[in-house]
């Protein structure tokens, strides 16, 4: 079948929510930088996350006059410590909007401009998710989204047929239980699944492909998911997550190792895979990703657009910034959400906001990336749903969710009693809307 690998690139479906205090003015487009020009853009771990420079400087390029110097954070800290350095009044001139659930604070306290002037390209997906009564507070400049990868070794080694790209997570249940008795056969001991220990393994597919919405407290529509992931941990079809979480495992190494055959895992590991088999940290194997399974054949098959979840990162300007930066940093932003922008993420096997046909093609050229058909459709195909709606009422309430979810895969509670359980706390401590 020829189809363009961009035709269908992810759209953010966002429930937009109207909070109290929130300027909705627009503000008049901004006019091109003039004269020398030096902006701070914050990031984290600049050692080993290259895409920051790699903005920075290709910004840099073509427009010489406007230098970007960045303020780098601890990662594990970064909100809040860019919190307090905004409340300080010494906070960088572009922000990076790390994670979603954030930006109500940042908008709530004033700290972000409008930047709702900013021109966006057709086709980016995420732009919804800056957006609160209706003005855009930032913009995206990339969105991963969750894919299935899988060791092309261990199928063949297992007899187990590749991924097509129509599979339901019954179909992937099912295979994950025949690669772990077909490699168990062969002589090996890898599982035929591993599921991280983060509560959006499950309840971000809940979520998205379920239509559900945390924000209004029932969460019965997790259970079948926790189900089918319990069955496997039950069957030894993937490792369970009481020893996951003794041992700290990594899915890096349960891939890259190859202890198991598939993995659920953003389209950031790409990169971390390509880079670790490069490096011998990371075994030398062939692999591809594909669609994530689906709740039913509806949204399954090349000739529909699969579902899945993810939340984009972007670029925000601090209100606080000097009137005379504010063109160069709109530049900035605009450079980074669109086509430019794109080509340099991609180039470092990073996913932008934007998918087109030649950043698709770029990214795929990268050396390491798998290069088949399926591989481009399931990175590039797909409808993203956020993992975190824009409220803030988003942190608290995943930190329920979060306890429920360690609650339910430990085996301390049934998955019936930990659902009523967060809905309670959820209606007494956070309130619904």
């Amino acid at each position: 079948m020829k189809r363009s690998f961009a035709a269908a690139a992810g759209v953010a479906v966002v429930a937009t929510l109207a909070l109290a205090g929130c300027s909705g003015g627009g503000e008049a487009a901004p006019e091109e930088s003039s004269g020398p020009v030096t902006l701070s853009l914050s990031g984290w771990s600049l050692d080993t996350t290259p895409e920051f420079q790699k903005l920075a400087d290709a910004f840099h390029e073509e427009n010489p006059d406007v230098t970007i110097e960045l303020k780098g954070y601890d990662a594990t800290e970064y909100n809040t410590l860019i919190t307090a350095d905004l409340a300080a009044g010494s906070g960088p001139d572009i922000i990076t909007q790390k994670e979603v659930k954030f930006v109500p604070t940042f908008v709530n306290g004033g700290q972000l401009l409008d930047v709702s002037d900013v021109e966006l390209p057709d086709g980016i997906s995420g732009a919804g998710s800056y957006e609160v009564d209706g003005t855009a507070y930032a913009v995206p400049y990339r969105n991963d989204s969750w894919v299935l990868y899988y060791n092309k070794a261990l199928f063949d080694q297992a007899g187990v047929e590749y991924p097509d790209g129509s599979w339901t997570w019954d179909d992937y249940s099912d295979a994950a239980a025949a690669l772990t008795e077909g490699i168990a056969g062969a002589g090996g001991t890898a599982k035929g699944a591993y599921l991280h220990n983060w509560q959006s393994t499950v309840q971000g597919f809940a979520n998205a492909q379920s239509d559900g919405d945390i924000l209004e407290g029932e969460y019965d529509y997790m259970e079948p998911f926790y189900d089918n992931v319990l069955a496997l941990q039950d069957a030894g079809d993937q490792l369970d997550f009481n020893t996951a979480k003794a041992n700290q495992v990594t899915y890096q190494g349960e891939f890259g190792k190859q202890n198991a055959a598939m993995l659920p895992m953003g389209t950031w590991f790409v990169a971390t895979l390509i880079a670790q088999q490069a490096s011998g940290d990371a075994d030398d194997f062939e692999w591809g990703i594909a669609p994530i399974p689906q709740v039913d054949s509806d949204t399954a098959g090349l000739d529909n657009t699969p579902v899945t979840f993810g939340d984009p990162t972007g670029f925000g300007i601090n209100a606080g910034i000097d009137e005379s930066k504010v063109a160069a940093a709109k530049e900035f932003l605009a450079f980074a959400a669109g086509e430019e922008g794109a080509q340099v993420l991609a180039g470092i096997g990073i996913t932008p906001a934007l998918l087109t046909d030649g950043v698709v093609e770029t990214y795929f050229s990268v050396d390491g990336a798998p290069s088949d058909d399926l591989s481009k459709f399931a990175y590039s195909t797909h409808e993203v749903h956020p993992e975190n709606p824009t409220s803030d009422k988003a942190a608290a309430i995943q930190g329920i969710l979060g306890d429920m979810h360690t609650a339910i895969m430990s085996g301390s509670k049934s998955v019936a009693d930990a659902i009523t359980e967060a809905q309670d706390r959820v209606a007494n401590e956070v309130g619904t809307d």
